[in-house]
């Protein structure tokens, strides 16, 4: 007799019939990669518009560096949240939540009538990117089986460079937008690029009323038969989802605290997921992305020529991102970094030298474009193409919310840290000085990835727990 599995349209686990599992984890992992699209295109939208926000509020650094910050300071905040959230009421809520704050988020910032209520809304969609950035690459990362999970956690960075790209063409397209100042007078322009925010907001809220909850959460919380139902609707023929189940079942018995997340036991994982996520920032990656229309802007190129710019770096970091698609299953997630990361570096000390003794001038404006997309590119393909994958793998079930939780911490403490700061260190030290500072941080971090980030290709949730109880977690390079 066939085992009754859920329809892929019964989100809590009765019966139904058979399906396409492998299809199943792929249309989950696109419609749970939305809240990475909103996170990408909420995080680099605010470039476009710190060149036209000047058109209603008067600002100064400090005041832009705030705007900025806002949507950060509620990324760390969220993510504070979603950890024990997410391990209470289960993932799919959690993901469901930041839908609706990413809705409310961007409604509110196309309507601030004044820097701080800007400001205020961008924290709302902050709260949202924090939860999503924390529980999506889990949410994907339980629901996929270890040979493909490389490539569907990595669908959530995909998506969030597919945002920073989509956000970098509504900023060209909208900036100056003849149209929207006859509608909306000075300053339209800046209300629609976060108003169209809402559009995946919505489709993320109806999608997710199709899709399963995790079943390791539900295993974690007792209800067996219902994750077994689920894990054997997600699966392929040339699977074996029974002996996943049991895999699932022997480390779902561990009751998760802060204590155990805090044990020596697992400290080597939490080195890994907050280091890492720690590194993917101090290297200036957010910061470039954020204010390079105002670097190049300051550099010589007018307004159009930095928002075109940008659009280039969106496309680079897609392409960057097309390829860590492809290389965390191939050559690992721990050979990825150590191989590209060295052309960040590169591309940073080239940098300071085109930037050394001033904006660049004559073929100096082409080295600087040049090494901006390159960083990008290798930064980008390798780093944080492997962050959230990371993250979402080294730690076991029980603590899994917890853990991903202080990984996001990190993320969006050391985010906020540059975004507050990056435009007053380039007033203090210079561009070409910043450069270099982000260049040492990047050599830092390859040091810190070969010592203390294991290789986790190809290996089961389950077989990377055991290695943390065993201790031989850093043995696998």
């Amino acid at each position: 007799m066939q085992s009754a599995v859920p329809s892929f349209s019964d989100p809590t686990g009765s019966p139904g019939p058979a399906g396409n599992g492998r299809r199943r984890v792929f249309i989950a992992s696109c419609v749970a990669g939305l809240a990475g699209v909103l996170f990408g295109y909420d995080q680099g939208i605010i470039s476009a518009a710190l060149l036209t926000l000047g058109d209603s509020f008067s600002l100064g650094t400090l005041g832009k560096q705030a705007i900025a910050a806002g949507m950060v300071a509620g990324a760390l905040l969220g993510c504070m949240g979603a950890g024990p959230l997410s391990d209470r009421w289960g993932r799919r809520p959690v993901v469901a939540l930041a839908g609706a704050l990413f809705l409310l988020g961007s409604v509110g910032s196309a309507l601030a009538q004044s820097p701080t209520e800007l400001t205020l809304t961008r924290i709302v969609l902050g709260l949202a990117v924090g939860g999503a950035s924390q529980i999506v690459p889990v949410y994907i990362a339980e629901l996929a089986p270890a040979s493909r999970r490389g490539r569907l956690v990595l669908l959530f960075q995909l998506a969030i460079v597919g945002g920073v790209l989509a956000s970098s063409l509504v900023g060209w397209a909208l900036s100056d937008d003849p149209l929207l100042i006859r509608l909306f007078s000075r300053g339209g322009d800046w209300r629609m690029m976060f108003l169209l925010g809402a559009v995946p907001a919505l489709m993320l809220l109806i999608g997710l009323i199709f899709l399963p909850e995790s079943p390791r959460f539900l295993a974690s919380r007792g209800h067996v038969e219902r994750a077994r139902a689920i894990l054997l609707s997600l699966r392929g023929p040339d699977e074996d989802p029974e002996a996943e189940m049991r895999d699932i079942q022997g480390a779902a018995g561990e009751t998760g605290s802060w204590r155990l997340l805090f044990s020596r036991k697992l400290r080597p994982a939490l080195i890994a997921g907050t280091g890492l996520a720690m590194f993917s920032q101090i290297t200036g990656t957010n910061a470039v992305l954020t204010y390079a229309p105002t670097i190049l802007s300051g550099a010589g190129f007018d307004r159009n020529s930095a928002l075109l710019i940008s659009i280039a770096i969106g496309v680079t970091i897609t392409i960057a991102t097309v390829f860590g698609f492809w290389a965390v299953d191939h050559w690992g997630r721990r050979r990825l970094m150590l191989r590209v990361l060295p052309g960040s570096i590169l591309a940073l000390l080239v940098l300071a030298f085109v930037f050394f003794g001033g904006d660049p001038q004559g073929m100096g404006k082409f080295f600087a474009v040049g090494g901006l997309l390159v960083y990008v590119l290798c930064t980008l393909g390798s780093i944080n193409a492997s962050l959230w994958l990371v993250g979402a793998e080294v730690f076991p079930l029980s603590v899994r919310g917890k853990g991903m939780g202080l990984v996001t911490i990190s993320h969006w403490s050391f985010d906020l840290l540059i975004s507050l700061v990056t435009l007053s260190i380039i007033s203090l030290i210079g561009v070409s000085g910043t450069f270099i500072l982000f260049a040492g941080m990047t050599s830092l971090g390859w040091v810190f990835i070969r010592k203390c980030v294991p290789e986790t290709r190809g290996r089961s949730l389950e077989a990377i727990e055991r290695s943390l109880h065993e201790g031989d977690f850093l043995s696998h390079g």
